[in-house]
């Protein structure tokens, strides 16, 4: 029998809400608010890098779909969903002390649940810039009360940043570069400003080729060709991957200056776009790509980030 023939489906999405979180609350832990977690479930590809970057990652007992990196999160941890469809039981059934969820995560009947659990549900804030990466950095360790080890974090995705900066300065003329998510029936997703792609192009010393609205959008061969980008960006992401082919077939492409030179750049989604401790060598890498004449300005670029460990701080 259909449920909905026996309550309106308000109320039972309202009678579902209550159940899930009664559910939860017998799920609820015991810990010392002002001791460090022990138990942590970890959602958002950054927040599980910062946390491995932190030295923290015996701590966790689960992590969400997105925690690409490094790659034993997903072989050895719980995997609880993706950040924006978690269920409260997948979450609570890992008996965690802390949830550090990225800003984002869900969804909202989630979180509401999370929250009457009382179990500490910390949302991470998601900024795409230098200030929101090394503030992402300190909230978290802050949160895990290693803040010592966040500052030595801190510091060194800083360094890597200044040093980006310092490359860029050597660029002449600036490639226009378009980020396309995907491309379907010949309409492309492209990202504009404040996005994650916007900013890691800015890094890298290009300028967005999109740049009349904000967030990932459809649009059609008309602003394609009129974007007139120099170089296309993608993300690698297995069999569903963008390819320069797909790209260059597609007759509005086929009239930009990428096409020309078959400029065509894909890279992994979580390094290009999760603005977490790599973020500066993503940037390195696409910008060298971009230019190669700064070879002589990059060829003795190291990572601070890879070459300090701040584990044990």
């Amino acid at each position: 029998m259909n449920v909905f023939g026996i309550f309106p489906r308000k109320a039972f999405m309202r009678f579902l809400l209550a159940a899930l979180t009664a559910a939860a609350l017998s799920f609820q832990p015991a810990y010392a608010n002002d001791a460090a977690a022990k138990r942590i479930v970890s959602v958002g590809g950054a927040v599980t890098e910062i946390l491995y970057a932190l030295g923290l990652q015996d701590r966790i007992v689960g992590v969400d779909s997105t925690s690409l990196y490094p790659r034993d999160a997903l072989a050895t941890k719980a995997n609880v969903g993706y950040m924006r469809q978690l269920s409260p039981e997948g979450v609570l059934g890992l008996n965690p002390d802390l949830i550090l969820a990225i800003e984002g995560s869900g969804p909202a009947p989630t979180l509401d649940v999370l929250r009457q659990a009382k179990v500490p549900l910390t949302i991470v804030p998601d900024r795409f810039t230098e200030d929101g990466l090394i503030n992402k950095i300190k909230i978290i360790a802050r949160e895990m009360k290693v803040e010592a080890r966040g500052e030595c974090l801190a510091s060194a995705v800083a360094a890597d940043l200044a040093a980006i900066k310092e490359i860029r300065s050597h660029i002449d003329r600036k490639s226009r570069i378009m980020f396309v998510m995907s491309l379907l029936d010949g309409r492309a997703m492209a990202a504009g400003r404040n996005t994650a792609a916007n900013e890691i192009i800015a890094l890298a010393g290009g300028t967005n080729a999109i740049d009349g609205y904000d967030g990932y959008k459809t649009i059609g061969e008309e602003a394609i060709v009129a974007a007139k980008p120099d170089v296309i960006l993608a993300m690698q992401r297995g069999k569903d991957s963008l390819s320069a082919d797909a790209v260059f077939a597609n007759p509005a492409f086929k009239l930009t200056p990428a096409s020309a030179k078959k400029s065509f750049i894909a890279m992994d989604g979580l390094y290009l776009l999760g603005f977490g401790p790599r973020t500066a060598a993503a940037a390195h890498d696409l910008a060298s790509d971009l230019y190669p004449s700064l070879d002589k300005q990059s060829e003795h670029w190291t990572s601070r980030v890879a070459a300090t460990d701040c584990r044990t701080r």
